[in-house]
């Protein structure tokens, strides 16, 4: 079954880079697979608009076709009674996608956020736990570099998968985070040549490592988990969601820390509800807003809101980077 949904390996016999095999493999499933055509077509023609939220500003972007991801039903009876829609024996006919290191499997996202968006899936359905996948996480980021960046969400906090590895990838560049990290970035320690910084002023708690030894980056990514898991009082894996690149031959990753999945105004009813659930994009600055309504009312005290709501408190995180 895998060989039948492989379009190419990496590393493979192609003397081409995961990107050029990544960009490949996009053109083609848009011409083989009308899910995609049809997902990559209504991206063209999303709106989005700016709001000012005084030290920070977020984009919106009104995409529909986003409404399964963001209203999935994530509690474990749902799980348990859906199929894994990332399982390869689960996929469309249609859909193949790029074998990485035999391990992962570079599938395109039929309803994109970005004009090339991947979903990055391991072969075996193994739990949410990037603990565990680390260094598949920066090996990733390296050889998609530096075209895309990779992603991931927790498997509280916007995977609607989190009973299956994955990550996800995108061009480099287009979470805002990533651009309006250099306004807000404070040093706060360095740790065997490992940068940690805070984002100050930015409405969210975010922690940066940045960094050119991938072992280094590894451990301190794993420092900094265990402190989380010791601040926050959890056994299990902390509430994150991380964007991962690498630029100049060193590896950044922005770690969001998360203190809950949904805001309250997504549990609301009738008009007062907001279906806003924020994953990586959502809170790395891009909203998706698969809801006409909520496009046209958000406003900045709702962005502020949700984003402080989601987050931990300063203090907390004051207390991990203390920790590390």
């Amino acid at each position: 079954m895998l060989s039948q949904k492989t379009f190419s390996q990496f590393p493979g016999t192609s003397q081409l880079s995961l990107h050029e095999l990544s960009r490949q493999l996009y053109a083609d499933q848009q011409q083989r697979w009308p899910m995609l055509a049809g997902g990559v077509t209504a991206l063209r023609n999303v709106q989005t608009r700016t709001i000012d939220c005084g030290t920070f500003s977020v984009r919106l972007q009104y995409n529909p076709k986003r409404i399964v991801s963001t209203g999935a039903s994530v509690d474990a009876a749902s799980i348990k009674e859906r199929k894994c829609f990332l399982c390869e024996g689960h996929l469309p006919p249609e859909q193949q996608g790029v074998l990485y290191k035999e391990k992962f499997l570079i599938l395109c996202n039929p309803m994109p956020i970005f004009s090339e968006h991947f979903t990055i899936s391991h072969i075996d359905h193994i739990p949410q736990s990037i603990e565990e996948q680390i260094l598949s996480f920066l090996s990733l980021a390296k050889d998609l570099s530096p075209h895309y960046s990779v992603f991931y969400n927790g498997p509280k906090c916007g995977a609607s998968a989190p009973d299956h590895m994955h990550f996800q990838a995108a061009p480099a560049g287009l979470i805002p985070v990533e651009q309006e990290i250099y306004a807000h970035k404070k040093v706060k320690k360095n740790l065997n040549g490992i940068t940690v910084s805070s984002l100050e002023r930015y409405g969210r708690s975010v922690i940066v490592l940045e960094g050119k030894s991938k072992q280094e980056i590894e451990l301190t990514f794993l420092r900094l988990t265990a402190a989380m898991r010791n601040i926050m009082k959890t056994n299990e894996e902390p509430m994150m969601n991380v964007v991962g690149s690498h630029q100049n031959e060193s590896w950044r990753l922005i770690v969001f820390v998360r203190s809950k999945h949904r805001p309250s105004v997504y549990f609301n009813e009738g008009e007062r509800k907001v279906l806003i659930s924020p994953a990586s994009v959502d809170i790395g600055g891009l909203v998706v807003t698969p809801v006409e309504k909520d496009f046209r009312t958000a406003d900045a005290a709702l962005i502020t809101e949700i984003y402080e709501e989601i987050s931990v408190s300063g203090e907390t995180l004051s207390k991990i980077i203390e920790k590390l």
